[in-house]
């Protein structure tokens, strides 16, 4: 049978070289449904309420500073050791188009714990909505992607190898989901070393929530205990924020992947 050849659009190349970086990492998963209904009546009486990414993302890094553990990276030079960071980055996947073809690109965060949850809203729904060239992360990442492919594979094993680069260009965690588009779960490869995503709200009121991680910075027992304390942070102090501020924000208008 006869095909069509055709060629492979920067923002797949985005994911290709993604997934190259990743698929040497030894990921580990634990999936935990957790109670929300706190989290979920203080959404409900707020106007315009934050979406679950930016609740994810300000609640992880709120663990995260609690636990150093969660801002380790694996790091291979100059000889294979840890690199803990002070600050959390994060890295949201945001669903766009480019050129009329649905793709996936980051947006960073930096120290999220440390905003206002509506900043960190808002700048989610600015890479939203925002054109695709007016969001740095989006421009930077899409700049390096048009680079010939051995140029591409050296500035990645150089991002990779050391931590203070690593962070710069994947962050110490990401933040994703199709809970937008329904149920299920979401195992996402990433560079590392923590990969966070979420599934939809059931009539319990529960979720269920997936954390891989890199199996060489830390063992189950730690993550597990980092998924009890999410739960109590996204039920306390997270909800307590939405409901002290009342919660205005922009409509939206694109989604965010699992907003």
């Amino acid at each position: 049978m006869r095909g069509t050849v055709r060629t492979i659009s920067t923002p797949r190349r985005v994911i290709a070289d993604l997934m190259h970086a990743s698929v040497r990492v030894p990921f580990v998963s634990l999936t935990r449904p957790v109670n929300v209904r706190p989290l979920l009546e203080a959404r409900a009486q707020a106007v315009g309420p934050p979406g679950w990414a930016a609740i994810f993302v300000k609640a992880f890094a709120l663990v995260a500073r609690e636990q150093p553990i969660l801002r380790t990276l694996y790091v291979k030079l100059p000889w294979p050791g840890f690199y803990e960071l002070p600050r959390s980055v994060a890295m949201v996947a945001i669903a766009r188009q480019v050129d009329g073809e649905d793709c996936v690109l980051p947006q960073r965060i930096t120290a999220p714990d440390e905003m206002p949850l509506a900043e960190v809203d808002a700048l989610i729904r600015q890479a939203k909505d925002a054109p695709v060239n007016e969001v740095p992360a989006f421009r930077k990442m899409l700049k390096i992607t048009r680079l010939p492919l051995p140029l591409r594979r050296l500035l990645w094993a150089i991002g990779l190898a050391f931590g203070r680069h690593r962070v710069k260009f994947f962050g110490s965690f990401g933040v994703t989901s199709v809970a937008a588009y329904g149920p299920g779960e979401l195992h996402a490869l990433s560079p590392g070393p923590f990969v966070l995503s979420y599934g939809v709200v059931g009539p319990d009121q529960t979720l269920d929530i997936v954390l891989r991680w890199d199996h060489r910075v830390t063992d189950a027992a730690p993550m597990a205990k980092a998924l009890t304390r999410l739960e109590q942070v996204l039920n306390t102090e997270i909800a307590a924020e939405i409901r002290a501020n009342r919660y205005q924000s922009v409509p939206k208008q694109v989604r965010v992947v699992g907003s």
